[in-house]
Formats: C-alpha cells, structure tokens, sequence
C-alpha cells in the first residue's frame, strides 16, 4: 500500500501510541483486500458500543489511556443499556459499570453520545458521495443505499481506529466501480395497494437480503412514494439475513433512477419475489403458537419522531393491557422532541415505556420473566430467539398495538397475505 509521508509518520510514532496502532490495524486491513492506499473520511459511527466481551472494553479504554482522540465527527451506536433509566431496566450492576467503562471510553476521545442505531435520521447525516466510515449493518446499508454516502462494512475495533486516523483503506464500496448491481430481482405478483401497508417493508428486505447474500442486488417494483421509515425496515431486515452493505431501488435510491444505471450497462441475473414468500418468510419468522405475547418491542432500528406519532394516533383514548408490557427504543434525541411535545408523556399514561441509548436484543433477560415477544422490526424478529431465548411473532406497528390493548395476540387479513 502506497503511504505519506504523514501516515509513514504516525507509523513511526509522531502523534502517538495510540495513532500508531490505529493506522497500523487500518493499514493491515487494507493490505489484506488489496487496497492501493487510504483515503480520508468526513464521519464515523462507532458499533463496538455494546458490552459483550471485556476486550472490546479494554480495547476502547487502551485507545483512550495512550491518547486517542478521535479527529472528525464520531457518533456513537447503542449501548447494551439505557444508560439514564437502567433502573428501570432492571440492569445488573456489572453490567451497568462494563457499559460506563465504554461510555467514559469514548467520551474520553471526543465521541458524540448519540447512542443510536439510526444515525441517519440525526445527528451526522452525510450527504451523497461522501466517503464515510460506519458501522452497524442497518446503518452501512442505509447510508450507501438510501444516501449514497460511500462506507464500507466496518467491523467492530476498525471503526474505533478509523475515527482516530480519519482514514479508512481505498477499496470497496468505497470505489465506484465495486457499487455496482450483480443482481436484479423484481417484485412480481403485488399490487399497488398492498404497499399501503407498511408491515411488508420489512418482510421485503429479509426474504431481499436472503437472496442477495453478499451480492449487491437491484430491486424493481418498490413505490416511488416509499417512506422513509419503511426503507429503514427493509435496510435492517435485509442487512440481518444477508450480507448486505448496499442496495440499489430503481426509480427510488440516488444511483439507481435507472437500471442501465445501477447496473453500469451489464446483463443481470434474475431473481423474483413473491407475496408467496413473503407468507412463507413471515411463518419461518413467527412462532404461531404464541397466543399472547408477554412483551411487544419497537424501535429496531430506533423509532424516529413520526413513527411515535403514528402510535400514539393509535393509541390514543386506549391502554396497554396489564399482562402486557410495552417497550420503544429511541435516541436521546428523539426521546427529548417527544417529551417536549408531550407525546411522550401521553403514551407512558397509557403504559408505554419509552427508552433510549440501548438495544431491545441486549435487555438483561435473566432479570425478566418473558416468554414471548411481538415486533414490527424484521431484524429482531429474526435475531430475537438466538439473542434473548424468547419466542416471537412478527406483526405491523398497528397489530403490535391491538395485541397489546387486547391481552391478546391480533393479526389482520392483510392483501399480500391472502392473495
């Protein structure tokens, strides 16, 4: 790998330990995927914020001790925790002091508490083109797709070395000529109002990234009007059941308003979804025994303003049901524009509990006693059994709701399960 001056400089220790060993693994990663030299990069978001293992703590606080500052914008991913309310989230102590080890860590450098999984809707949104490093799979696929912002798949460590170089390696999605698609699959058999129900998005993408794999796919015959929440959902139910850094939406994601365009002029191999798979996805997602679920969870990713303004229209003049609880993650952000609105306030009346800075897959378990869960999210239904032992159903944001009112599992008649 070609190298300057000044990083031949920070390798022989100019600016530091820390600065050293950063470039250092950078350098290596590079060296490895035949990158020919680094490039900087305007942003970064840090994934490796959850407590799992003590050498992602220890790691952060080596950086931290050497010197490490982080030298452009580093916004930080979820903790395991609510790090205000973890009383009420019946956090261990241990594992309260492990997640404060990380947080001092960071903070420590220069990062920015954002604590979010949805970087993109706060906070440090990268425009178009720009050459970004992030981490978390639903953030990486949103921010190359949705944006077209350019990052690679940033592993846990890489990305806390990236934001103390402000580099990263040149290859990947980085390159233009690496984003292209290799794939199209089209939407067949679906009707324009089916898309009216928001609860397909999600299913979308799972069945989406279980095809693509780790193949840059193109998709054709999603709406132009699509939210943006609902390319949220697909982004994360994709990027959890294939290895999927970006996405091309013809007619809908920046570089693919075509598909001459997304393809670069090259034949593709076909592949087809149907509501028939969707049916099929949404089965091997869902455990139908489930009468009642013990815990209905959203905000995987985190809820963003409108979607706590799509719950509590639908909850208003209702209540949770005492046998159910009710659980939203959110950022700190969003969690202070619904409490000064007083949305928040209307929806704990009613029983929901509303936190910020974690992961609903992360929540300590051993200090609950659920059996069951019910989301919207595609992602936590496909890691929720593998992550928290509990059994789940995945349903749209509206029967989440009545299930929760109801004490009761809901499930509608929706078109694009019958047809």
């Amino acid at each position: 790998m070609h190298l300057t001056n000044q990083e031949k400089s920070i390798l022989s220790g100019s600016q530091g330990e820390a600065a050293r060993i950063a470039l250092q693994i950078l350098v290596d990663l590079g060296e490895i995927f035949g990158a020919d030299e680094m490039i900087p990069v305007t942003q970064v978001h840090i994934d490796t914020t959850i407590y799992m293992v003590d050498a992602g703590v220890e790691f952060a606080e080596r950086m931290a001790e050497l010197g490490g500052k982080f030298v452009v914008p580093t916004q930080l991913h979820p903790s395991a925790i609510d790090l205000v309310r973890w009383k009420e989230l019946r956090v261990d102590p241990e594992l309260l002091e492990k997640s404060r080890r990380i947080e001092r860590a960071y903070l420590q450098m220069g990062a920015m508490a954002t604590w979010t999984c949805a970087p993109y809707q706060q906070g440090l949104i990268p425009r178009f083109g720009e050459q970004i490093a992030w981490g978390e799979s639903n953030a990486i696929a949103f921010a190359n797709s949705v944006i077209g912002a350019r990052t690679n798949r940033y592993a846990d460590l890489m990305d806390i070395c990236a934001g103390i170089i402000g580099k990263g390696p040149r290859f990947g999605l980085h390159l233009s000529e690496n984003r292209k698609a290799e794939i199209l699959i089209t939407l067949e058999g679906f009707t324009e109002e089916m898309f009216t129900d928001r609860a397909i998005y999600p299913l979308l993408g799972f069945v989406f990234g279980e095809i693509a794999a780790d193949r840059i796919a193109a998709l054709e015959g999603i709406p132009s009007g699509v939210p943006i929440d609902s390319l949220k959902a697909f982004s994360a139910a994709a990027a959890s059941s294939g290895a999927v850094g970006l996405f091309h939406i013809i007619g809908v994601t920046p570089e693919a308003q075509t598909l001459e365009m997304c393809s670069q002029g090259e034949p593709l191999e076909r592949f087809e979804i149907t509501p028939a798979m969707l049916r099929n996805a949404e089965e091997r997602l869902s455990d139908n025994k489930i009468g009642r679920p013990d815990l209905v969870v959203l905000g995987c990713p985190h809820f963003s303003e409108e979607e706590f303004v799509l719950l509590a229209q639908l909850l208003r003049g209702r209540q949770i049901h005492e046998s159910i609880t009710c659980w939203v993650f959110t950022s700190r952000k969003v969690y202070s524009l619904i409490e000064t609105n007083d949305i928040l306030k209307e929806l704990q009346l009613v029983g929901v509990d509303v936190f910020t800075d974690g992961c609903p897959l992360q929540y300590p378990t051993k200090n609950w006693s659920f059996h069951s869960a019910m989301s919207d999210s595609g992602k936590f239904v496909n890691y929720c059994y593998s992550q928290t032992g509990l059994k789940v159903v995945y349903g749209s944001l509206d029967e989440c709701v009545e299930t929760a009112v109801a004490g009761k599992l809901y499930k509608e008649r929706a078109l694009w399960r019958t047809n």
